[in-house]
């Protein structure tokens, strides 16, 4: 694995940095969407867990609007979400900005998705391997389920991808990424994350889209 873990990285370059040209305009136009109608602050920038869990900072567009209820509390995401912000996340335009995570090299093309620190550190000890790879922008969980995994099942598709990582692998789960952004249509809807948390880690929210 190691020996590929070296051309990964070389191939994690070359194709964020020619999706970064080749995507720019698509960037730029989810950028003043989600500043025009979504939020002024239209990048949102959130802490989460990288390589053998350490932080890192993730970038990524806002499709929830900042709106508070009469306490000064962010109101519940079903009331947050609007049109262009479904619609950034449908072809997940919200995730392009994650190019640059990986250009950087906290993050690669594929691997499990990084999580929330607090989310990490009080995940059962079984799926803590993980984090022993680099996360990725999409992975195995993503494309077998995408919203609607039981964290469980979520978890254990990560730990199956870090114990069969190779260039095949990662060769059928970028194509069937391209197949779930282009017919997949479950991006956009609200999810009970309290229903699909059965690993007990609901309180950290491991699942923010902003």
């Amino acid at each position: 694995m190691k020996g590929y873990l070296k051309v990964k990285r070389a191939m994690d370059i070359f194709m964020s940095v020619s999706l970064i040209v080749a995507l720019s305009p698509i960037l730029l136009l989810g950028y003043l969407l989600s500043k025009i109608f979504v939020s002024k602050n239209a990048l949102f920038i959130q802490e989460r867990g990288g390589l053998y869990e350490r932080k890192i900072y993730v970038y990524k567009l806002k499709t929830m609007k900042d709106a508070f209820d009469k306490d000064g509390n962010l109101l519940p995401d079903e009331y947050r979400i609007c049109k262009v912000g479904s619609f950034l996340r449908r072809f997940s335009i919200d995730e392009l900005p994650q190019l640059f995570n990986v250009l950087k090299g906290d993050m690669s093309m594929i691997g499990p998705r990084p999580l929330m620190i607090s989310t990490v550190e009080s995940m059962p000890k079984q799926y803590r391997r993980r984090s022993s790879v680099l996360p990725g922008i999409t992975g195995l969980a993503q494309v077998n389920g995408r919203n609607n995994l039981k964290y469980s099942v979520k978890y254990s598709f990560d730990i199956e991808y870090v114990d069969n990582i190779s260039f095949w692998l990662d060769l059928k789960i970028i194509f069937l990424t391209v197949f779930a952004v282009l017919f997949a249509d479950d991006s956009t809807k609200y999810t009970d994350v309290q229903g699909l948390d059965d690993v007990g880690g609901i309180n950290n929210d491991p699942r923010v889209k902003k």
